[in-house]
């Protein structure tokens, strides 16, 4: 099986930074794309930031130079870290990864994290 494991989320002013991690783990052969979504109350989920395994990244526009995405290979993991955070940013934030499994290889699959919130207030 596979996992993903977020940490990082909580209550922050606005104006200010947070970091979130996310770790994928189990039965992994290769990690294709990764990403952050986030869905605040009463609306859709959206994509936050992507990168792929090559590194190139995109961003939301409403996240733009505050938002930075990277991750580390070798440690399967992922992180947002999020600067001059708005109220408007609070959601619970999801992980997300395409990842070929070793039980299925040739197989692309997603899976998600189980989501951790964000809360900025003002």
């Amino acid at each position: 099986q596979v996992q993903l494991v977020e940490s990082g989320g909580g209550l922050v002013q606005a104006g200010g930074s947070l970091t979130l991690s996310c770790a994928a783990s189990g039965s992994i052969f290769n990690i294709n794309a990764m990403g952050w979504y986030r869905q605040a109350p009463g609306k859709q989920r959206e994509s936050v930031a992507t990168i792929t395994s090559g590194g190139s990244t995109n961003y939301a526009d409403s996240v733009k130079g505050r938002f930075t995405i990277s991750r580390d290979n070798a440690k399967n993991t992922v992180y947002l870290q999020m600067n001059t955070l708005k109220p408007e940013d609070t959601a619970v934030y999801y992980c997300n990864a395409k990842i070929v499994p070793r039980y299925a290889f040739g197989s692309l699959y997603d899976y998600w994290g189980q989501g951790t919130q964000v809360t900025v207030s003002s």
